[in-house]
């Protein structure tokens, strides 16, 4: 069974969202994305758009204004220069 991707949501005025998740799926410069546990490790430039976590059946969505994604071995982080939870579509 595969494990769990550790994720963390910031922008310049808090925490968004920290927790360990099955996938989350965001808009880059370059075309949208999805991050699943052991991903190989990349940085990449965000637009604006939604960035979905998927949990099991759960479902969260955030819209996201700028900022950047680190996917290391530790997980993925998103440093969003603005970010909001919305109701998942």
């Amino acid at each position: 069974m595969a494990g769990k991707l550790q994720f963390s949501l910031v922008s310049p005025e808090r925490e968004v969202f920290t927790g360990l998740v099955d996938q989350v799926d965001a808009a880059g410069v370059e075309g949208d994305f999805g991050v699943l546990p052991d991903h190989a490790p990349f940085m990449t430039a965000l637009r604006e758009g939604r960035v979905t976590v998927i949990d099991g059946n759960t479902r969260r969505a955030f819209d996201v204004q700028g900022g950047f994604a680190d996917v290391n071995a530790e997980g993925l982080t998103i440093l969003a220069e603005h970010a909001v939870e919305v109701a998942a579509t």
